[in-house]
């Protein structure tokens, strides 16, 4: 079981505050990786909480992994994200503040893989194709970083 289910036993739904990270992947027509998440059905980026013992890094590279299927050599630090903008509410009831690490991840390589039953479909968008209802926390980080967020090279090799 996992820190978050272990907190989550003992305070149940109250807020907390949780540290994770999110992943950028990018591929070579520009577009990032979003996936259809079935807690909240609306599209987000990769991502997770960390757990005992991890390093940031080791968190993007096992949320990658576990939602995507997909595998990076390495991961560059986009930038740190929180305050309210990033408080949500799940459909359960379960509220966060999260502090979110964006990564970018680079020379990534695999097949695109639902292997944990978070996702319920895995599909790259452009700045002018974004789907209707994107999760509250990815819709903060576009916002936040602009142009920027959609100006970043190529990473997928698979």
């Amino acid at each position: 079981m996992g820190y978050i289910s272990e907190i989550r036993k003992l305070i149940g739904s109250r807020p907390i505050i949780s540290v994770g990270a999110t992943i950028l992947v990018v591929n070579d027509k520009r577009e990032i990786l979003f996936q259809h998440r079935s807690d909240t059905l609306d599209w987000g980026l990769p991502g997770g909480s960390m757990e005992f013992n991890e390093t940031l890094e080791e968190v993007a590279s096992r949320e990658l992994k576990e939602e995507t299927g997909l595998i990076a050599s390495k991961f560059e630090l986009v930038g740190v994200f929180s305050g309210p903008r990033y408080y949500f509410q799940y459909p359960n009831g379960d509220e966060t503040y999260s502090v979110i690490n964006l990564f970018r991840a680079i020379d990534v390589g695999g097949k695109l893989q639902m292997n944990d039953g978070e996702s319920m479909d895995l599909k790259y968008f452009s700045n002018e194709n974004l789907p209707d209802n994107i999760e509250k926390r990815a819709k903060a980080l576009i916002e936040s970083l602009g142009d920027k967020f959609w100006d970043l090279d190529s990473s997928y090799q698979g």
